[in-house]
């Protein structure tokens, strides 16, 4: 019998952050979003949209996040994550359009690994990502000349996380790292401390801290906070030198609103329940979970827990609401107590999509991502190094 049980969570003050209408400025949640949320959309536009995907026919093929909302993915050819999803646009040739519905740097790593004659478009230019957007280029390359002339860049390998733009992914490539997604930072950090003594992670601290700390068995002190705001990173030459790994100063505006009370509620509010969350959140809420995984570890613990079984979910709510409506048979609820969707994600609405196949459909290509040919080429010799990796592989 069906027990699932999932409530949408209650639109408190905090769900204003969603709306774009406040901010938290005293705490890692204060990330700021404009904008409100699209409204949903009308069947008019959903059979127009159908209209002209069947119009265009194998001349597009439409990527959906996970984080989308439902009334995107019914549209999508293939969902998953940022880089699943780019390697099957590159495996359809086919395609001349690839229509990302993600997030600014997805659709730059799309354009990376597609051949010349396939086109990537972004529905809605403005659907970046904070986490992204807190480490530019140019702080990038202070913070390498800060580490170069304490004398360590010899000895320092970048690593940066997927969730990066191109122009950081290619700095990485230049300089003798790669780049890793949340399914293999393991793997990617062994080899970086193979080749070095020490790794800048880039740009999501919790991830780096949590590999480095929960997977490699480093020491919490192992670990400095490099920040771009502060000379120097706020950070001394005997710091960086004495560090394994330098984090930067950035995390998700949406893993990084779980509190580890959160998951102590849960616990007593739900009898044995099983804490499941995403190793982008605090290191304090990875150490309360009981499973800690990517989006795709996360959908598939969940198509294989047991029926009748609990779970709370720390990740994006749109697939944490998908996920209980998929398995009906357990209960399955949202870790933070208030609405907690990717807002930038979010802009990628109905609308949005129906223009672009509708503009690609009239022969006009609108919102093209092209990525530099040398950032591209660079930003390509980090992702080879990752997909050269022992275990690593399509999957990741």
């Amino acid at each position: 019998m069906p027990v699932s049980t999932f409530t949408e969570p209650e639109p408190t003050p905090l769900a204003l952050l969603l709306l774009g209408h406040g901010a938290e400025p005293d705490t890692e949640k204060g990330v700021e979003c404009p904008g409100e949320m699209p409204p949903s959309s009308d069947a008019e536009l959903v059979a127009a949209v159908r209209r002209h995907k069947t119009e265009l026919g194998d001349r597009v093929f439409i990527l959906g996040h996970h984080y989308q909302r439902d009334e995107v993915i019914q549209f999508a050819d293939v969902t998953g994550d940022s880089f699943k999803l780019a390697q099957q646009a590159a495996a359809r040739p086919e395609a001349e359009f690839i229509v990302f519905c993600g997030v600014h740097f997805m659709a730059e790593s799309a354009d990376i690994l597609t051949a010349d004659h396939q086109r990537v478009i972004l529905p809605d230019l403005a659907a970046g990502c904070s986490m992204a957007d807190m480490a530019d280029i140019a702080q990038v390359e202070e913070a390498w000349r800060v580490i170069t002339d304490a004398g360590l860049a010899d000895a320092t390998i970048p690593i940066t996380y997927m969730n990066s733009t191109a122009a950081i992914k290619a700095f990485t490539g230049r300089n003798g790292g790669a780049v890793c997604t949340s399914s293999n930072a393991q793997q990617s950090l062994t080899w970086a401390f193979e080749q070095g003594e020490r790794v800048l992670f880039l740009p999501d601290q919790h991830l780096g801290r949590n590999t480095a700390v929960r997977d490699l068995g480093l020491d919490l002190a192992d670990c400095v906070v490099y920040d771009p705001h502060r000379p120097g990173g706020g950070l001394t030459a005997d710091q960086l030198r004495d560090a394994k790994v330098v984090l930067w100063r950035g995390h998700c505006s949406v893993h990084g609103r779980f509190q580890p009370d959160e998951v102590d509620e849960a616990r007593r509010r739900i009898p044995d329940v099983n804490v499941l969350v995403h190793p982008e959140c605090r290191y304090e809420v990875v150490e309360k979970a009981d499973y800690v995984g990517s989006t795709e570890y996360i959908i598939k613990t969940i198509a294989a827990a047991e029926p009748g079984s609990a779970w709370v979910i720390g990740t994006e709510l749109n697939l944490v609401r998908r996920l209980a409506l998929e398995n009906p048979d357990k209960s399955i609820s949202f870790l933070d107590r208030s609405v907690c969707f990717c807002s930038t994600m979010n802009r990628i609405d109905l609308p949005h999509l129906n223009r672009s196949l509708e503009r690609l459909a009239q022969g006009s290509v609108e919102n093209q991502i092209v990525v530099d040919p040398d950032v591209a080429h660079w930003a390509r010799v980090a992702l080879d190094r990752m997909l050269a990796l022992p275990g690593v592989g399509a999957r990741d």
